[in-house]
């Protein structure tokens, strides 16, 4: 029920906070045996980027824990709410601000974790070395050129047409088969869009390099003298806040526009839809609520 530019805010901005977030947001089918699994799940996805060391790997697991059950207990109850508030929305019309003010309430949740995995990637950071950070470098390129192949490459009707289908795909999770009018919305919705993919390139290529930069100068061969935690944990800080809010400004204005743009598309969606797919959407909203809730149960 949710924008798909909610998808930009899963960047690389933490790699504990990320790890976390990038499980907890899948599909409903998923959703117990993931969050369950996710220490494990997490702990292979951070050393994927980093290629851990024994000590790291100790240290990453503990937190992963940690971080897991302080979720649980905190968190997950919180997303039940959410959750049952979409619900009672979901079968009447709604508006791009309404549509926004929920992707409000999903980005503080995120910020929430964020800040909860700070204690725990800020001294991770610390021990990166420069062949594990080559390690990440190379999965970047890696990705990059996944990401090239999908968005870049081609011709403008085929990538509209690839965005097309990802869109319908992802409605049709809640909705069930889209009928052509709702079709027709994602359809104008994208053809009249501002999606640049090679300012979203740039933007992810500086957000990598800054990174990267950012990890030199806080890990064990950074230059004299030393920084302490709490420069580091600045440093951090920093590179988050130019991950939401980038130093770019023809960039941070391509962005700011995406947010309310998606919020309207998704409010026409939503108001095309016919009673029967509003009941399924609730329905599959209930389904998430009651897996949050059995899952904040168990400990």
């Amino acid at each position: 029920m949710l924008p798909h530019r909610f998808d930009n805010l899963k960047r690389i901005i933490g790699l504990l906070g990320l790890a976390l977030s990038l499980v907890l947001l899948q599909g409903c089918s998923a959703v117990k045996l993931a969050y369950n699994n996710l220490p494990e799940l997490s702990y292979w996805w951070i050393d994927g980027y980093a290629d851990l060391n024994e000590a790291q790997s100790l240290k990453v697991r503990e937190e992963l824990a940690r971080l897991q059950q302080w979720h649980r207990a905190n968190e997950l109850p919180r997303i039940a709410d959410l959750l049952q508030k979409i619900q009672r929305l979901a079968p009447i019309d709604t508006t791009p601000e309404q549509v926004c003010s929920l992707f409000a309430e999903v980005r503080n949740r995120i910020d929430t974790l964020l800040s909860q995995a700070e204690p725990a990637t800020v001294p991770l950071a610390m021990t990166l070395t420069p062949s594990q950070l080559v390690q990440m470098e190379a999965k970047h390129n890696k990705s990059n050129a996944e990401w090239r192949k999908d968005w870049v490459n081609g011709t403008a009707a085929e990538r509209q047409s690839k965005r097309l289908k990802a869109a319908i795909d992802r409605a049709e999770q809640f909705y069930g088969t889209l009928g052509e009018p709702q079709i027709a919305v994602l359809r104008n919705s994208i053809a009249r869009s501002e999606f640049d993919p090679q300012l979203s390139y740039a933007e992810r290529l500086r957000r990598q390099q800054d990174l990267l930069q950012t990890l030199r100068q806080i890990g064990p061969n950074a230059p004299a003298p030393v920084p302490t935690m709490p420069q580091v944990t600045l440093a951090l800080r920093a590179y988050l806040e130019r991950s939401v809010s980038s130093p770019n400004m023809v960039y941070r204005a391509y962005a700011d526009r995406a947010v309310p743009e998606s919020c309207k598309t998704f409010a026409q969606l939503h108001n095309s839809s016919s009673a029967e797919q509003r009941e399924r959407a609730v329905r599959r909203l209930a389904a998430y609520e009651r897996d949050a809730r059995e899952l904040a149960a168990q400990r």
